[in-house]
């Protein structure tokens, strides 16, 4: 009980300040210590569970906020700051210190520990807890992930860099911490386009010391490649043009695809890809890449093959306002599709050693589009036929006569 007591000792300055400035009430700061008392005696038991540390932190971010509306609906003059300031967010990091000694191995903790930080604006703290995290857990990519987002929010690309590289040598089999090295440097050069077209650097091929800046706030330090790409003259540019190209994150899915040579890690950089924010001519170069690098990894598996034929179909489905009744009737849509299915047949052809596993997803692809209620009845027939020519032919596997025969009997054919 001595703990609990020296706790009620340290909460003294604060409550009375509270109530100085009319904050809370003394009924309500009775409440207050009644509450906390019964708090700090449930953490000073022999075995402390960790929901009675998170339910005392929730209670104290409560207060906080009350005590935020209130200041705000009171409208109190801004003075020095004072204890009763500071001290309910103290309070909250204390607990959460207090929680992590009892259990170091809970990773949800540091993530929660290191959500709090982050939502008080505390940047220091958030640093030393990531840092202090990823020393008892060197395995968990969640961890640095969180811990380079940190970096890259406040303009530290170069350490952000370096925090994924660190824990991809420990967690190469994850494919989380590729796709966001992928997604960081994406964005870097989407800023390093961003910052030059301020610059004028593309319109006037000089140093960047001689161009007109624009005075800007938080402007991050110079990475290496930054500094090799502002330089003037052929080598300042061809710098330029390779970042611009894609240079590094070609490299950074090369390296992925060597490390993790799996169909879920293209699948997961091929939407980030997609969807990221980025220019139109880059977004292309690196899907080409992608699916380069992916014919040359998994030659042979059959959901590769899926993803290398149905490329196209792809494109379309992810322009804006696309949906498959107005897909479907397109000419766009009708190359498309006879694309792939001309790459899946050549792929049913040429295959030996996994003749079966791709016939099996050329019938899921025929299938699918053939139960599309919106697809011309020509381009069904279209579909059939080429199912139809390969199940004849020597040595097919079964599977494709069986879908040949489902979709051409009379409670399979198209209304």
């Amino acid at each position: 009980m001595e703990r609990v007591q020296f706790q009620q000792e340290q909460m003294l300055a604060e409550l009375k300040d509270l109530v100085q400035k009319s904050l809370f009430t003394q009924s309500e700061v009775k409440q207050i210590v009644k509450k906390r008392t019964q708090f700090e005696t449930a953490l000073v038991r022999r075995i402390p569970k960790k929901t009675d540390f998170l339910r005392y932190a929730a209670y104290e971010m409560n207060l906080e906020q009350l005590r935020r509306k209130r200041v705000e609906r009171l409208k109190l003059e801004k003075t020095a700051p004072s204890v009763s300031d500071y001290a309910l967010v103290r309070r909250q990091f204390q607990i959460f210190e207090r929680a992590l000694k009892k259990f170091k191995s809970d990773v949800g903790l540091w993530i929660q520990y290191i959500q709090v930080a982050k939502r008080e604006g505390a940047r220091s703290l958030v640093g030393r807890i990531t840092a202090r995290a990823l020393q008892l857990h060197p395995r968990t990519p969640a961890l640095y992930i969180i811990a380079a987002s940190h970096e890259l929010n406040h303009m530290s690309p170069s350490a952000a860099r370096a925090l994924l590289q660190r824990g991809l040598r420990l967690n190469a089999d994850s494919i989380d911490m590729w796709r966001e090295y992928v997604r960081m440097e994406m964005g870097f050069v989407e800023g390093m386009r961003r910052r030059w077209n301020v610059l004028g650097i593309h319109e006037e091929d000089r140093p960047i010391a001689e161009a007109e800046t624009t005075p800007e706030e938080d402007v991050a330090p110079l990475t290496p490649e930054e500094i090799a790409a502002e330089k003037g003259g052929d080598e300042g540019e061809r710098a330029r043009q390779a970042i611009m190209d894609g240079a590094i994150v070609k490299s950074v899915i090369l390296s992925a695809a060597k490390a993790l040579p799996s169909i879920n890690l293209f699948s997961a950089l091929e939407v980030l890809i997609r969807s990221y924010p980025s220019q139109e001519r880059l977004r292309t170069v690196l899907l080409d890449h992608l699916y380069s690098v992916l014919k040359d990894t998994l030659p042979d598996d059959p959901h590769a093959v899926k993803m290398l034929a149905t490329r196209r179909l792809r494109d379309l489905t992810s322009q804006e306002n696309s949906d498959d009744s107005v897909m479907a009737e397109g000419e766009e849509f009708v190359d498309a599709l006879q694309a792939a299915n001309e790459s899946f047949s050549v792929a049913v052809d040429a295959s030996s050693t996994n003749a079966s596993g791709i016939a099996d997803v050329y019938v899921e692809f025929i299938e699918e589009w053939c139960k599309l209620p919106t697809l011309d009845l020509n381009l069904r027939a279209y579909l059939v036929a080429s199912l139809r020519r390969l199940a004849r032919q020597p040595n097919a596997p079964p599977l494709l006569q069986a879908a040949h025969i489902r979709l051409t009997s009379p409670s399979k054919k198209a209304p």
